[in-house]
């Protein structure tokens, strides 16, 4: 592998196991408009992807007004039914005692963002944050890793990778230029992430840990 000064970060089913708490405030938006799943892992689909486009892809409701129906849960409740993966916050510590830029770039709202890596007393480790507009913008993953780089100065894109669990961090980085990595211990299958081209499949995240 080569050696990489720069570490992007997805957040959800990559640095914290957001499920329940995902599920529950998408299950709440989906009942104000009639619909109830019986089957919680079928919301899985949500974790990862722009909300706003996987209400209108899944269910063919108005995405921005599903995703108002979402954070009435969501803020107060469902941001913190959320777990840290064991392991992560000693890999976190790892790549920074040896001088990594940790950077996260995820596609939920930065200020969410902020707020989990703040609850779980890992906003240190972050050299930045970088997340999605509340009102909908920059959700796309390719414009969230650009946004991040461009905030960070870097410009060295071969010396970066992107880590995250779902083909839209595959498929973001390899627009911006830089490599990825795909983890198995989130929400995306290895078919998923080797279809989309990712350049390391981890297993779990102490192979983070070696690779990185």
């Amino acid at each position: 592998m080569k050696n990489y000064n720069v570490i992007l970060f997805d957040l959800d089913g990559t640095i914290t196991d957001p499920g329940i708490g995902i599920t529950n405030s998408v299950a709440h938006a989906l009942k104000k408009y009639g619909i109830t799943v019986e089957d919680r892992t079928e919301l899985y689909k949500f974790i990862g992807p722009p909300l706003h486009k996987s209400f209108e892809e899944f269910y063919g409701v108005d995405g921005m007004q599903a995703v108002e129906y979402y954070r009435e849960y969501y803020r107060d409740k469902g941001i913190y039914e959320n777990t840290v993966y064991a392991g992560i916050e000693d890999m976190l510590k790892r790549l920074n005692d040896s001088g990594k830029k940790v950077i996260l770039a995820t596609s939920k709202p930065e200020v969410f963002a902020k707020e989990i890596l703040r609850y779980f007393s890992l906003e240190n480790y972050f050299f930045y944050a970088a997340g999605a507009n509340l009102d909908g913008t920059l959700t796309d993953k390719a414009e969230v890793i650009a946004y991040a780089l461009a905030e960070c100065g870097v410009t060295d894109k071969s010396a970066v990778i992107m880590i995250g669990d779902r083909e839209h961090d595959i498929v973001g980085a390899k627009k911006n230029g830089i490599d990825s990595m795909g983890v198995l211990y989130g929400y995306g299958s290895r078919e998923e992430l080797e279809s989309a081209g990712a350049d390391y499949i981890a297993d779990t995240v102490e192979d983070v840990c070696r690779f990185c």
